[in-house]
């Protein structure tokens, strides 16, 4: 049922070939996986569910002893491992080529070695000494919550509580002690109010 057109012009357009459609389209699509007709409707590949979808794809596949990419044209369901087997049995597998491991942060192209590494005890990814630190390197599972932090606590969290000292002995050097609730009248209660509160 592939025809179509009407009386008048019996070669002008076609019909869907889809099931239950048979739409007549004056401007028919071709599916280059199974060759048949489709309206605008049914022309994506998913849409009519075509078998042959995947004739035109490509994927490339990275050899772990020589780090070369092997790209796949085709059917994506061949046996990758028979690919990767034949590579090495041809002879241009070299491990001599192997790639050395880069730092996975954007636009840092740091190679690692054991001497210049660090691994991150948050996401455990491997990063180099640059971007050690979890903000430098977008942690994904940096803590966001704020920590009850004591003066005794030895982390890298207490820095909040000595910067909140340090603006405490800072106040209390000029004259105005704002680290303690009970000071001084003057203080509390502005002796020149210029603005009123309602």
């Amino acid at each position: 049922m592939g025809g179509g057109g009407t009386e008048a012009f019996p070669d002008l357009g076609k019909h869907c070939q889809q099931q239950g459609c048979h739409q007549l389209d004056f401007l028919p699509f071709t599916c280059e996986g199974c060759k048949q007709v489709f309206c605008l409707e049914h022309r994506t590949y998913k849409s009519h569910s075509c078998p042959n979808s995947d004739h035109n794809s490509r994927k490339v596949i990275v050899c772990e002893t020589c780090s070369m990419s092997i790209e796949i044209t085709g059917h994506v369901g061949q046996d990758e491992e028979a690919i990767l087997k034949k590579h090495q049995n041809s002879g241009t597998c070299d491990p001599k080529n192997k790639k050395k491991p880069v730092c996975p942060v954007k636009r840092c192209k740091e190679v690692l070695t054991f001497s210049n590494s660090s691994t991150c005890k948050t996401c455990h990814i491997k990063v180099c000494l640059k971007h050690r630190f979890p903000a430098d390197h977008a942690c994904g599972k940096a803590v966001s919550a704020p920590v009850s932090v004591s003066p005794s606590t030895p982390s890298s969290a207490s820095g909040w509580w000595w910067n909140n000292k340090f603006l405490a002995a800072f106040a209390s050097r000029n004259g105005q002690d704002c680290a303690k609730s009970g000071g001084s009248s003057s203080a509390s209660t502005p002796s020149n109010p210029s603005v009123k509160a309602y």
